[in-house]
């Protein structure tokens, strides 16, 4: 008995230990199975996310944190920006954008509205990673929304927000058919406390745009800044904002709405501009506000600001200049000679003019009216600023030049540009003119390295003709205005 008992123990512990090691073949072998099986998942996402899709439509949301320290000042990776377009459209306006997006420096995304065709792959670090828009048709079927595009562009900022935040301050939202200096943006958000609610944009330049839409808006084309904390509260309510509002038509309207819902009014900037101009801009280039230039929407519209290259080109030539001293780019800077009774107004980096009669600062301040009205049925006043005619007297007629390139020998040097005439300008006759400028050829204007950071007052200048035979050269030093200087 003693003996049959002991046999069944040493069965019953045979099968227990078999059934022991079965189980842990059964779960090893799982173990194994999945490993394996995410072993080869892992390889194949990583295959189809580098190679067959493009990482740039990956949309994954970054971690939702973000640095609210005043004590630092804002730089540039501080700024996110939101770039919306159409893929239609991106073959024509691709190079606006690369013209001033900086690879790896420019934090930000560009939306489409589709996948682009296959030509424009695989897509270039030039150019701002890619993603595509949101599908939000339900929540437009559900809102009957008037304006299914424009609920689009107001749903990116939501979608922008959803990508970025680490260290992250401000938000810009702006078209990619827009031009943005980025280091005046900087410069510019950095007089604001990005830990309050801040919405910084720009009006229209025309009366008929703001009395329409309004004047209390931010311009989206031309871009507008959010902070931070606005940016989470907006795209927070951005949808509710959607349902509230299925009526409205207008991208720019339908934010500031959103916005005003929140208790946030808008701010304005002079240097963005919405271009609501058309035809020839270049009498409002060279003489800009004295504001530092943030953004020129409407490239597209326009004619080319170089009469000598298209709107590519332009886009890249401007910003040549730029990248040497965005603080000066088209800041106007004039001065006189009492001796060949000349005025001489730069445009840094864009133009220069030279009169042969003096005019008061005043006058030249205000724009040259090259430009048309943005509607041409619209009643007076069409503009939101003063402008003067183009005079048929050639005392007042401006002797111009172009940007053609520029120079820095050394970094402590100055930064010398050079503007060589306008070649479809003839030659002008002005008899009050002691000399005339028909032999100026070409004009070097010489400016600090440093950056000009000064508010509220322009800089002064000083000029000097070196005649000699045949063509002549003028060479003009930009410096700092005494303290009780008279520019007259």
């Amino acid at each position: 008995m003693h003996s049959l008992q002991q046999n069944l123990e040493r069965s019953s512990a045979k099968k227990y230990s078999c059934q022991n090691i079965s189980k842990l073949l059964a779960v090893s072998g799982l173990i194994f199975y999945l490993s394996f099986i995410f072993f080869l998942l892992h390889n194949q996402l990583s295959y189809l996310t580098q190679n067959i899709l493009p990482p740039l439509l990956l949309n994954q949301p970054c971690p939702i944190t973000s640095k609210y320290s005043k004590n630092s000042p804002t730089e540039i990776n501080h700024l996110v920006f939101g770039l919306l377009g159409s893929a239609k459209a991106w073959k024509h306006r691709k190079s606006y954008i690369e013209s001033w997006w900086r690879p790896n420096v420019t934090r930000g995304y560009l939306y489409l509205d589709t996948i682009p065709s296959p030509e424009f792959f695989p897509w270039p670090s030039s150019s701002p990673p890619l993603r595509i828009s949101e599908d939000i048709s339900k929540l437009l079927n559900e809102t009957k929304h008037v304006a299914p595009i424009m609920a689009r562009m107001v749903h990116g900022i939501l979608e922008v927000f959803k990508q970025e935040h680490v260290g992250v301050r401000w938000f810009v939202m702006g078209d990619d058919d827009s031009i943005f200096f980025v280091e005046n943006w900087v410069n510019v958000l950095g007089k604001y406390d990005h830990t309050k609610y801040f919405y910084i944009g720009g009006q229209s330049e025309d009366i008929w745009s703001n009395d329409n839409f309004s004047f209390d808006q931010g311009f989206g084309g031309a871009g507008f800044a959010l902070s931070y904390p606005l940016a989470q509260a907006l795209a927070n309510n951005v949808e509710d904002c959607l349902r509230r509002y299925p009526h409205l038509t207008s991208a720019d309207y339908i934010t500031m709405t959103c916005i005003a819902d929140l208790g946030v009014s808008h701010t304005a900037e002079k240097g963005i501009h919405q271009v609501d101009l058309s035809n020839d801009i270049s009498g409002f280039l060279s003489s800009h506000p004295q504001v530092p230039l943030m953004s020129l929407h409407h490239f597209d519209v326009v004619k080319p600001i170089f009469p000598s290259k298209n709107r590519s080109e332009s886009a890249m030539h401007l910003m040549k200049a730029a990248d040497f001293d965005q603080s000066r780019i088209l800041q106007q800077t004039i001065c006189y000679d009492r001796k060949t009774n000349w005025s001489v107004s730069v445009s840094w980096g864009y133009s220069a003019h030279i009169y042969q009669k003096i005019i008061p600062r005043s006058i030249l301040r205000k724009p040259l009216k090259t430009f048309w009205a943005w509607r041409k049925n619209s009643t007076k006043p069409h503009y939101m600023f003063n402008t003067r005619p183009e005079s048929k007297d050639p005392c007042e007629t401006p002797h111009i030049f172009y940007l053609d390139n520029v120079k820095q020998i050394s970094p402590e040097s100055e930064i010398v540009t050079s503007y060589v005439r306008d070649a479809t300008q003839g030659p002008s006759s002005c008899s009050s003119g002691k000399k005339s400028a028909d032999r100026i050829n070409t004009i070097q204007v010489f400016s600090p390295a440093t950056k000009h950071i000064e508010t509220g007052r322009s800089e002064c200048c000083d000029f000097a003709n070196q005649l000699g035979r045949g063509k002549a050269k003028m060479k003009v030093n930009i410096r700092s205005c005494a303290a009780d200087e008279i520019i007259a």
